[in-house]
Parts: structure tokens; C-alpha cells; sequence
């Protein structure tokens, strides 16, 4: 279990505290503790219409970040201090964007505009401008099914960074590690962790240098293939024996080739599917998109 300040007398204290301070309804609140890593507050606000935070010293622009983010409408209930007592002040995220936070403490964040509903399959425009065209969101809602991620899953993405964006908010106990081979497609991913608040995403260049060893082990990898993709199984294998795998293709020479590499590699295909998606434009005229092969594969080790 993670270690944190913040234990059950504690929130029970601020709880209270709250309860008798702020006009909401405790059974729809959500807590986070942002003391720990790769808590994603951003998402979270954005999803959720009433968050109790608890945070540390360090923060010096939340506020800022929050206000960024579009969410400077938010109002935040605190209190000067770390202890629940005490005046309770309220005021909106940009009306504190030059605040940071320097101590422990919990703060009610309240948004009215939050989507509930968590929406697979994000509207390519909601993403970082870029070196990067994304798969358009029809097809990426579909990967999203197939990888049917938990909330603490940890994955592996390969040159997907539109899906490393949603799979970072659906695994928001989890970890994200993104691998990003070419330098302007890295530094567009960067755009969007900051874009969108992801502090659980791990961005690498490469597979080399014993670099998975390093970081939390993956539970099922994403992999847009290209000729490294028998590399990139290998490794990948060598981390969790029973990874389980989603390969996008548009090469029909390596979507052929996947048989005998997962024989090679201890694989077994438990699926394989062909999307195609067109959309009439403004002007009534068919607008076709890449047609991809979706390759679900699971070890025979299971």
C-alpha cells in the first residue's frame, strides 16, 4: 500500500471540516491525493463535479495549470493552513492563477461544466498540433475496446500517442509508457501531457538499453507495427512473459509476417479485425480514412 500523510483520521478530519463549510453533497464527492505520483488532478476535475484534493508543498503552479487547462471557471473552497479548521475562503481558479500551494493541505475543487461521462474517442482537434496525424476517433474508440484497460493497468505504447492520451486518463492508477521513436513525434507527446495534465506518463525514445528493466511493468502493450516490431515483442516479452498485445497495422506485408513471428514469440492471435470508416463532409461527398488491421494477441504461457 502507498505510503502517505494523509491517512484515514486525517481525510475523515477534512471531511468533516468540509461537510460543514461547503454547500455539496458528500456521497458525490471524489477524492485525490496528489501526494503520491502520477495522480492526474487535471482529468479528474475535468470529469468529476465536485473533487476533494489533498496535496503537498511543491505545487507552485496548479492553479495556473488548472486555469490552462480551461477550468479557470472552477471554484476552490481552502483554507489558510494545513489543519481542517478555521475561516474557509472560496474563490475561482482564475482568480488564483498566482497562487501556489507550500504546504500540506485539501481543497474542495468544484466544476458545474465537468463531462461526466467518460468519452472514448476524443475529437482529434482536443489534441496537441503537431508532427503526429492521428487515427481518426472512430477507430481509436475502437482500440480502446480491445485494450480494455483497468484503472491501474500499466502500458506500453508504441507510437501511438493519441491512444497513450486515453489510456492515460482511463488508467489513472496505472502508468502510461509511451515510446516515441522519432524526436518531433516526442515532442508533440510532451505537448500532450502537459495539454492534458498526465502525470502518469513515461515518454521514451527507444526499447534499447535494458530501459523496460527500469520502469513499471507493462500489462498489455499497444504497438503501431513498423520493421522493429519483432524487437519490440521480444522486449516486451522478456518484462512479462504474458503480456497481452494490440498491433495496428496498415502494411499488408507485415500483417502477413505476424503469424510466424508469434509462433517465434510464444503468441497466439485471439483476434483480428479490419476497420473501415468514411464520413459525408459538409459538400455531401465521401471522405474515406486508412482502413487498419486490429491483431489482438495474448501469450500460450496463460
Amino acid at each position: 500500500m502507498e505510503q502517505t500523510m494523509f491517512t484515514n483520521e486525517v481525510i475523515l478530519s477534512w471531511l468533516q471540516y468540509f461537510s460543514q463549510n461547503v454547500p455539496i453533497n458528500l456521497s458525490q464527492l471524489k477524492m485525490l491525493d496528489i501526494t503520491g505520483k502520477n495522480k492526474n488532478l487535471i482529468p479528474t476535475i475535468m470529469s468529476n463535479r465536485a473533487v476533494l484534493v489533498f496535496t503537498d508543498a511543491g505545487h507552485p503552479e496548479i492553479f495556473y495549470d488548472m486555469w490552462n487547462a480551461e477550468l479557470g471557471d472552477c471554484v476552490i473552497w481552502y483554507n489558510e493552513g494545513s489543519d481542517p479548521s478555521g475561516e474557509i475562503k472560496h474563490d475561482k481558479v482564475s482568480d488564483m492563477i498566482n497562487r501556489g500551494i507550500n504546504y500540506c493541505a485539501a481543497m474542495v475543487i468544484l466544476n458545474p461544466k465537468a463531462a461526466t461521462n467518460h468519452h472514448i474517442g476524443m475529437e482529434n482537434s482536443r489534441f496537441a498540433s503537431g508532427s503526429v496525424h492521428y487515427v481518426c476517433r472512430e477507430v481509436r474508440a475502437i482500440i480502446m475496446n480491445k485494450l480494455n484497460l483497468g484503472d491501474q493497468d500499466n502500458i506500453c505504447i508504441i507510437s501511438g500517442e493519441s491512444i497513450a492520451v486515453e489510456a492515460a486518463i482511463i488508467a489513472s492508477e496505472g502508468s502510461v509508457i509511451a515510446v516515441e521513436y522519432d524526436r518531433r513525434d516526442l515532442n508533440t507527446m510532451k505537448c500532450n501531457v502537459d495539454k492534458f495534465g498526465l502525470n502518469n506518463v513515461i515518454i521514451v525514445e527507444s526499447l534499447e538499453d535494458g530501459i523496460l528493466s527500469k520502469l513499471p511493468v507493462p500489462d498489455v502493450a499497444f504497438i503501431v507495427a513498423s520493421p522493429r516490431i519483432s524487437g519490440e515483442i521480444k522486449s516486451l516479452l522478456a518484462i512479462n512473459p504474458v503480456m497481452d498485445f494490440v498491433i495496428y497495422t496498415l502494411d499488408f506485408e507485415i500483417l502477413n509476417s505476424l503469424p510466424a513471428l508469434f509462433r517465434e514469440t510464444g503468441l497466439e492471435r485471439t483476434e483480428a479485425i479490419h476497420i473501415e470508416v468514411s464520413r459525408v463532409n459538409s459538400k455531401n461527398m465521401v471522405e474515406p480514412f486508412p482502413a487498419p488491421w486490429l491483431i489482438s494477441a495474448k501469450s500460450v504461457k496463460e
